[in-house]
């Protein structure tokens, strides 16, 4: 029942943005002043169920929920509970979340009984001066409380990292410091040029050849095989006894390894993150009781995944690659 796209790829990797809703408004994600989705537009989360388990049947073993954030979503943790049964089973190898941590003191606990045993946090700085202003709203006092009660709760944290220029990237070698230390794994990421914000991309890209040829001054990185199912590549830093990742989608994409595809909480379904091509699930889900006219749906989108993006950021592409903001497809 595995998924083969085009080229040969099987995807066995699902990406489920469960709100388009956040509780920030980080200035490289999404303007300050965002028109959400009305809620009459969302799948319920049994739709949402009933798709991931339609995907599970047909060969996904890896599923992540996203956002926007996810647990902003009102009764979230149903879903996740729902969907535990599947970790039970053995259908499923591993659930996990990308969340802000602002609401993780309240449900890392909850999560890890639900069978969650990692969770990614997005952390762009450990000053909370910056890190309110690139947030816009968010307070890293409940995010560093949100990290404690995760890692209490025995869950394994991995910090992204977005890469901006003259806001981070003298910190970054802190930042890494700080997270080995507590035994996490942070990963770095270029901005992507998605949905259009109240800044200029451009000013703010970092390319991570540059990052990783100035981390090579200080530090000793040994590229190695190990991998989480995602885009990220990893190093050893022999300094600290930590792993840094690298998700390069502009300088050197992860196209040709892509397992990967992404459901929006409206049922749009999406096989790349950098295209606008898509396949609506919402229809077929809704037109019949059994999974037949789903499972063919996605058979038929599976079909036309395509090989690769085709992200820009430079002076001369004033407009970003793709219409559609990253809280929409899911981080």
């Amino acid at each position: 029942m595995d998924m083969i796209d085009p080229f040969g790829r099987t995807i066995s990797y699902l990406r489920v943005s469960v709100t388009d809703r956040c509780d920030f408004r980080c200035t490289y994600c999404m303007a300050e002043d965002m028109a959400f989705l009305p809620k009459k537009d969302l799948l319920s989360l049994e739709e949402l169920d009933r798709l991931c388990t339609v995907f599970i049947e047909k060969g996904v073993r890896r599923l992540r929920l996203t956002g926007g954030e996810p647990l902003v979503r009102k009764n979230i943790m149903h879903l996740v509970r729902q969907l535990s049964r599947h970790l039970e089973s053995g259908a499923l190898e591993e659930l996990t979340l990308t969340t802000n941590g602002s609401q993780l003191s309240r449900f890392a606990a909850e999560l890890a009984d639900c069978g969650v045993r990692r969770i990614n946090v997005s952390l762009d700085t450990l000053d909370a001066d910056k890190f309110h202003k690139i947030t816009r709203w968010g307070h890293l006092d409940k995010v560093m409380q949100g990290i404690d009660a995760a890692q209490a709760a025995g869950l394994k944290v991995k910090l992204n990292a977005v890469a901006l220029k003259d806001f981070n990237d003298a910190e970054l070698p802190e930042m890494m410091r700080w997270a080995h230390g507590r035994g996490m794994d942070l990963t770095v990421i270029e901005t992507m040029p998605m949905g259009e914000i109240d800044a200029d991309r451009t000013d703010q890209y970092l390319p991570l050849s540059l990052l990783r040829a100035s981390l090579e001054g200080q530090f000793t990185l040994t590229d190695i095989p190990f991998k989480t199912g995602g885009p990220a590549r990893y190093v050893q830093v022999a300094e600290t006894g930590g792993r840094l990742g690298f998700i390069t989608p502009m300088t050197h994409n992860f196209c040709e390894s892509c397992n990967r595809v992404r459901l929006t909480c409206t049922g749009t379904l999406y096989m790349c993150l950098g295209q606008e091509d898509a396949a609506d699930l919402r229809a077929p889900l809704r037109a019949s009781e059994g999974n037949e006219l789903v499972a063919e749906a996605i058979d038929e989108a599976i079909g036309r995944k395509p090989k690769g993006h085709d992200f820009i950021i430079d002076r001369r592409t004033s407009r970003p690659s793709v219409s559609r903001h990253m809280s929409v497809t899911g981080g």
